[in-house]
């Protein structure tokens, strides 16, 4: 089946987003996003820093909410959510990734990655086994128990999408994922997010000004004057 046969697992309608500069002026970041990202795709979304794409991703993943318009994961409608709704469904049903790994320094690999499934209520031995396998996935099977000062920046970041996965999310939400890492490591990470893609039929929106990323992706959409036009690529 191809990608434009595959159900819609994102769809913004008409996003705006303003934040207030001082008592009277407006900054206007998002004049009117829509856009739809279907199940196994990669999205990729460039623009200049500061054109709004954290904000964007913000958005979608619900960590902040739109001035007006509309998100929908898998037909959920985000702006229907309670607080506690929401951020419940954020560790439930998205994955996310950022620049820097944001891993809690006291814990090792193994615990960081199990965190999600146990904020959500999973038992510990389950959660633990199942994060041992993920970590698997990411070629960190041998470093379960090191901490993240114990790590290199290319394993951090590796133990940050693994953390991402662990509750088997719909749609992983990427914000500059390779942004802090040389160029051999940031390949090493293209080439896992690309293979987590291909076999497991995750779905990926990556804000990156990553050439080597972009060329990878099913389609790329630039975000310019705070809308989203078509970008370079489009494999779909």
């Amino acid at each position: 089946m191809g990608i434009a046969e595959r159900k819609v697992v994102l769809r913004a309608e008409m996003l705006h987003k303003e934040y207030l500069m001082g008592k009277v002026l407006t900054l206007q970041v998002l004049k009117g996003v829509d856009m739809e990202v279907r199940q196994g795709e990669i999205v990729v979304i460039v623009g200049p820093s500061g054109s709004g794409k954290s904000t964007l991703l913000h958005l979608l993943g619900g960590l902040d909410r739109p001035t007006s318009g509309k998100i929908y994961v898998d037909g959920l409608d985000l702006n229907s959510l309670s607080e506690v709704e929401l951020a419940r469904f954020r560790n439930n049903s998205l994955g996310f990734i950022f620049q820097f790994h944001h891993l809690l320094p006291e814990f090792t690999a193994l615990e960081n990655v199990a965190m999600p499934a146990l904020i959500k209520g999973e038992a510990l031995s389950t959660a633990r086994a199942y994060a041992a396998a993920l970590l698997q996935v990411v070629g960190l099977g041998e470093r379960l128990d090191h901490k993240p000062s114990e790590l290199s920046g290319g394993e951090q970041q590796r133990v940050a999408v693994a953390r991402a996965l662990m509750n088997d999310p719909q749609l992983i939400l990427a914000d500059e994922p390779s942004g802090n890492l040389d160029e051999q490591n940031s390949l090493r990470l293209h080439q896992l997010l690309i293979e987590l893609a291909h076999k497991r039929g995750l779905t990926f929106v990556i804000a990156t000004h990553n050439l080597d990323l972009t060329k990878r992706a099913h389609r790329v959409l630039q975000l310019v004057d705070g809308r989203l036009v078509t970008g370079l690529r489009s494999l779909s």
